[in-house]
């Protein structure tokens, strides 16, 4: 009986310690519901409990609101890696660089502004597009600035350079911006260029609609990459949500009703009714016939008592 005791409270969980003193207090005839209680009594707790339990998982949520791990599902954000939900970047090297030398200089310093502006955000698929030829020396009327920059990019895989060669003494160029604008369109991706490639949207439907919503601007503030906080305008989408796979609506902001109690839209109003906060939202028909209901009701009760003896 009493092996038959320690092993049915060990797996509970309970000390042997403290079902031997149990034991010998209660009595070896003790009944598991006696012996339960007096286990309680004396505080000790089941190792699972111990374990599991931790004052430091134990998190207070204030009353009516949700758990952080739902939040921030519900914002769009689940436990993956933030980075998956940023959207790829693709980076005009040639239209940054000049815009970074004031149209003068090719200026790869601009570039890396660029590319660490991104990397601090968290993107991780950044691509940069430069014509080859840019690996040569630089001549008088195409100067290039810190061109040591380009090779550590394509070290990092980070540049790519789209093909060039010489026929017959002559430069043959490659058209580099459809090779930007068709990996961003693969990636479902942005572009980062001041240039809106016009002759490209005519050329392809679905590209001129991928050009006018995926195109991120640009200016250069002291040495600054800073793009416009409205990308697509004032009644566009913020930055973030911009660039982000799954943008996060922002919470609706009621504002205050201009006729306040004497506005007669009733529950189709779109403005704020603090009068009307804990009452049935009525149009103004219903709330009439409702009042006529009840007057009615209260006529046909005095008639009754009029006509009773």
């Amino acid at each position: 009986v009493h092996q038959s005791k320690m092993v049915f409270f060990c797996k509970l969980g309970y000390a042997k310690q403290d079902i031997c003193k149990v034991l010998e207090n209660l009595g070896q005839e003790a009944l598991e519901d006696d012996v339960l209680k007096e286990l309680i009594r004396m505080g000790s707790k089941p190792q699972a409990l111990e374990n599991h339990v931790q004052p430091s998982q134990l998190k207070l949520v204030a009353r009516g609101s949700c758990s952080t791990t739902l939040g921030l599902k519900w914002l769009g954000e689940d436990d993956s890696d933030s980075s998956d939900s940023l959207r790829a970047i693709v980076i005009d090297g040639s239209n940054v660089a000049m815009s970074h030398g004031n149209k003068e200089v090719f200026s790869c310093w601009g570039i890396q502004l660029a590319v660490d502006w991104f990397r601090e955000r968290g993107h991780t698929y950044i691509k940069v597009f430069v014509p080859l030829w840019r690996k040569e020396p630089p001549r008088q009327d195409s100067p290039i600035a810190d061109q040591h920059i380009l090779e550590e990019l394509e070290k990092q895989s980070i540049l790519v350079y789209t093909p060039s060669g010489k026929v017959k003494g002559k430069r043959v160029v490659c058209y580099d911006d459809r090779y930007i604008v068709k990996v961003a369109y693969e990636k479902d991706g942005v572009i980062v260029s001041n240039d809106h490639y016009r002759d490209l949207q005519n050329e392809n439907p679905e590209w001129k609609w991928f050009l006018e919503q995926r195109l991120l601007m640009y200016s250069f503030v002291s040495n600054r990459f800073m793009p416009p906080d409205d990308p697509l305008g004032r009644h566009g989408p913020t930055l973030s949500n911009f660039l982000t796979k799954k943008p996060v609506l922002p919470e609706k902001k009621w504002q205050p009703c201009p006729y306040g109690k004497k506005c007669t839209y009733g529950n189709k109003c779109k403005f704020y009714h603090p009068e009307r906060q804990h009452q049935a939202e009525l149009s103004v028909a219903d709330e009439l016939r409702a009042k006529t209901r009840v007057s009615l009701a209260l006529g046909k009760e005095e008639e009754r008592c009029q006509c009773s003896p």
